[in-house]
């Protein structure tokens, strides 16, 4: 492998390549995680949708099958089991946590006295600037393009601004899918790249067959789109029934929808007759819109559920990166990476050439 693929993510993670495959509800279990180590990337279990009960297992199944625990949990504070997930990436050793929302100055300081690197997901110069002043170890910044839950600005403009403002070292996310992309994420200076929607559409992916043919057949980056309907936060996600719908749909019409998933899928919410009758009651006293986002942000892991784990991609949500419109097969992690590494070898090593070249070339007059 070329020293040019040496980077300090390498070098702070153990891995192999400066790939990292992100923690994606429902979809970044253990099997994933361990075809993504044994590829040579480094992956990050989806501590937020793995139930509290199963946990441990997960963690234990990847030490087994890749012979230690050179991977990563993430969580986010607001979550029931975060005591939980702190707890077992300090047990076990773990290499590295990552969140979004994350934790205190107190609980950085306990992975940090555990040798656990804390490697938080900003979306925002100031977000980066702030996780540095609270401990972070590297940050992956992730740009628009990325999927689910993202910030407005690109990754080309994110990148150099967060690059020029902190002095740890930054993952790229956010529109890379090829070793084009490690290679030019590398040569701006970035530590390694991230990628979610990637790993999503590979053969070791858990997801349901129904719903990567649906991840397959978006050939248009445009129908990979962001909207405010789910929870009021921007979410990158490709175009279905379900989400068209709810755009929509006025106040009442939004409040509706919500209430009737939630309904459908009582068991898995908690919504009883009683409750729905108590948020209507809300929503007339208030803002019915207010009151429905309320109600979608608490159903959204069922709506993601419905689609990532169940197989019905019209039901549920379906968080992309634009890079999906770009991805016409399901490689294995193996594939992927291996593919991924000749390419950027061969970019970088191109570059490097063109530099020798004009070193040595005659001096124009």
């Amino acid at each position: 492998m070329s020293a040019l693929l040496q980077t300090p993510l390498t070098e702070a993670l153990g891995c192999r390549y400066p790939i990292v495959q992100t923690a994606m509800g429902w979809v970044a279990d253990a099997n994933l995680v361990i075809a993504t180590t044994k590829a040579g990337g480094f992956g990050f279990l989806a501590g937020a949708t793995i139930p509290a009960a199963e946990l441990e297992g997960e963690i234990q199944k990847v030490i087994a099958a890749t012979g230690g625990s050179n991977f990563g949990l993430n969580f986010h504070m607001f979550q029931e089991n975060a005591a939980q997930c702190v707890d077992l990436a300090i047990q076990y050793r773990l290499r590295a946590v990552s969140y979004g929302r994350g934790p205190d100055k107190q609980t950085i300081a306990r992975f940090k006295a555990a040798g656990v690197l804390c490697i938080p997901t900003v979306g925002a110069l100031k977000h980066a600037q702030k996780a540095v002043e609270l401990g972070a170890d590297l940050i992956t910044i992730q740009g628009g393009e990325g999927g689910g839950h993202t910030g407005g600005v690109p990754t080309t403009i994110l990148l150099p601004q967060v690059l020029d403002a902190v002095k740890v070292p930054v993952i790229a996310a956010g529109g890379y899918s090829t070793g084009r992309g490690l290679a030019s994420a590398l040569a701006a200076g970035a530590a390694g790249i991230a990628m979610g929607t990637r790993f999503l559409m590979t053969s070791d992916s858990p997801t349901p067959k129904a719903t990567l043919q649906r991840y397959l057949a978006v050939n248009d980056p445009q129908r990979i789109r962001v909207t405010l309907a789910v929870d009021g936060m921007r979410h990158r996600m490709i175009d279905n029934p379900f989400i068209n719908r709810l755009e929509g749909a006025g106040p009442f019409g939004r409040l509706r929808i919500a209430l009737g998933s939630a309904w459908q899928w009582k068991q898995q919410t908690g919504m009883s007759f009683g409750h729905m009758l108590g948020v209507l009651r809300q929503a007339l006293k208030e803002d019915p819109g207010a009151v429905s986002q309320t109600v979608m942000a608490a159903n959204q892991p069922v709506l993601l559920q419905r689609s990532m784990v169940d197989g019905f991609p019209d039901e549920g949500i379906l968080p992309s990166g634009q890079v999906a419109a770009a991805i016409g097969e399901l490689q294995s992690c193996q594939q992927l990476i291996d593919e991924m590494v000749a390419e950027a070898e061969r970019c970088l090593a191109a570059l490097c050439a063109r530099q020798a070249a004009a070193k040595t070339a005659p001096a124009i007059s």
